[in-house]
């Protein structure tokens, strides 16, 4: 247990402090457990990760209790206060670690991303635009790709952002012992600084590049901080809109905005206090009363924060979740039982029960609409549980003769969906809870487990991940569906703006989900609830863009 300060009121000024003890949170899992753990999450997304959250939960509910009310009675809303515009989001994916090469590419990114620039950005379409780089260009051959930054720019400790800068940053994400991204960095060779220019070469022709030096895989911190990636890692440095004034790790961080920020001009934001969300049942209770303003929420939830008079936001996402498979393991290295167990599945259930009105059933990587999402796959596999049942009859099995364990990180309702499905096909599922779930996983020795992710800006990354033979998410490594490498080659190989682009990508699309490793089931989007005070958000996908938003009155 350690002492945190926690502000209590104590008059008009509301500026007493008090300390309460906190659980220390538990750690996220390490590179060497992982590979990719940070573009991972639990099936329940405010659990991600987070064995920590249950020891907190009923803290968390008592520190409300006393905070909620009297934080409210300072009076109007604190977002204002003092007459500068003040960010109070409560997340439930608070940053274990602010050092980017460590925190990954998985959610943790939209709170780092305060912090820290890329080279490019999203838009509203999914496309890479500017953003640390003004430009860039490939060579005629699609091996070279060459970013020019904006002059004049620097890190919050008055380092340059230059070409210097990008190489240090690639490279430390490549070698760094515990970098969670150097499996998205395989197609950079070597990269040559230049003044504000710095050059790429690829190990393959690769015009995914743009899309994948966004805000997820390469934000980029100042290189003289990260010379000591302990220190960055609770004390970021970075050239984003906002810099840091205070961290308490795993608990809260006090930002201000940027004037070196390169759009300094649109962001409207003067202070952000970020806080890890105590607890699910408290956070509407919370924006309530104006002890936050924006809190990312949980599909339950939402009704809640409607009825609470708050905007709840639909923000487009990746996110997918799925059954996975280990096709070197019995009973799955039988294709009869593979696909028995894609027969036996209901999306639909899913959906009813887990995302209250706001998913939508996928059997790929991706949600409908999305340009990777492949039509022509859209009905494989229908829910067909007396076909399953005949499948598994044709490989030998009787009723309830395979017995499974799924192996979760921590208790998830879709386990028990997919326990009661695959129960009435005839295949008994026994649910493991293992909070080292991450090791085994990455190790590839579960035969049977359930995740989810957040995607990425590159669809190809995506599917690589999922379906390459060296895909961190893909359990049956080294296995890969017939046709995909090539499938996937083509995609690297084909411009963003080329009219076959779309074509290309849903064609690897379809080869990768001829994999027997993985039965995708459903897709939710990010939900947000807000104060009316706080203006509408740019509707980036996956992303959460602070540009020309506003905070007024309440």
């Amino acid at each position: 247990m350690s002492a945190v300060p926690v502000s209590v009121v104590s008059g008009p000024g509301c500026a007493a402090l008090a300390s309460f003890p906190l659980p220390r949170r538990g750690r996220e899992p390490s590179k060497k457990e992982t590979k990719m753990s940070g573009r991972l999450t639990s099936r329940s997304p405010r659990a991600a990760f987070r064995p920590g959250r249950l020891r907190a939960a009923a803290l968390g509910t008592a520190l409300a209790t006393v905070l909620v009310p009297t934080l409210s009675a300072c009076g109007g809303d604190a977002s204002t206060a003092g007459g500068s515009a003040t960010l109070k989001w409560a997340s439930s994916y608070f940053p274990a670690h602010w050092d980017p090469v460590v925190s990954g590419s998985g959610a943790q990114f939209r709170e780092l991303a305060l912090v820290y620039a890329s080279l490019t950005r999203t838009d509203a379409t999914g496309k890479a635009v500017p953003d640390l780089a003004k430009s860039w260009e490939y060579n005629a051959k699609g091996d070279q790709i060459t970013f020019h930054l904006r002059p004049n720019l620097k890190f919050s400790d008055g380092e340059p952002v230059d070409g210097a800068a990008v190489k240090a940053a690639i490279l430390r994400a490549q070698k760094q012992k515990n970098s969670a991204l150097f499996g998205d960095l395989t197609s950079i060779k070597s990269v040559d600084a230049d003044g504000l220019d710095a050059v790429l070469h690829l190990s393959q022709v690769d015009y995914q590049i743009p899309q994948l030096l966004g805000e997820r895989v390469l934000q980029i911190a100042s290189p003289k901080a990260a010379k000591s990636p302990t220190k960055l890692d609770q004390n970021p440095v970075g050239a984003g809109p906002f810099t840091v004034t205070q961290l308490v790790p795993g608990t809260k961080v006090l930002l201000k905005k940027n004037p070196d920020y390169w759009d300094a001009k649109d962001i409207h934001i003067d202070n952000v206090e970020l806080t890890s969300a105590p607890d699910a049942a408290t956070v509407v209770s919370g924006l309530q009363t104006g002890v936050y303003n924006f809190a990312d929420i949980a599909p339950s939830q939402a009704e809640a924060a409607k009825k609470a008079g708050l905007d709840v936001v639909v923000q487009p996402g990746f996110n997918a979740s799925n059954i996975s498979l280990n096709v070197n393991k019995a009973p799955f290295n039988n294709a009869k039982v593979v696909d028995a167990v894609r027969y036996a599945v209901n999306r639909q259930e899913f959906v009813d029960k887990l995302t209250f009105g706001y998913g939508s059933v996928t059997n790929q990587p991706f949600p409908k609409g999305y340009v990777a999402y492949d039509p022509q796959s859209a009905n494989d596999y229908a829910y067909d549980p007396a076909k399953s049942k005949q499948l598994l009859s044709e490989a030998g099995y009787k009723a309830g003769q395979i017995k499974l364990d799924l192996v979760i990180p921590a208790e998830d309702p879709s386990a028990e969906i997919v326990q009661a499905q695959l129960a009435k096909v005839g295949i008994t599922v026994n649910i493991k809870v293992d909070k080292n779930w991450a090791t085994p996983f990455f190790a590839k020795n579960l035969t049977l487990s359930i995740y989810g992710t957040t995607g990425r800006d590159s669809a190809a990354q995506t599917l690589t991940a999922h379906f390459g033979p060296n895909g961190p998410l893909n359990l049956s490594s080294p296995y890969e569906p017939s046709g995909f490498e090539a499938a996937i080659a083509k995609v690297r190989q084909t411009p963003l703006d080329s009219p076959d682009y779309a074509k290309v990508l849903q064609a690897a699309t379809r080869a990768g989900l001829q994999s027997k490793a993985l039965v995708f089931t459903y897709s939710s989007p990010n939900l947000i609830a807000k104060s009316k005070s706080i203006s509408a958000l740019p509707k980036n996908p996956a992303h959460i863009d602070w540009t020309g938003v506003t905070i007024g009155a309440s």
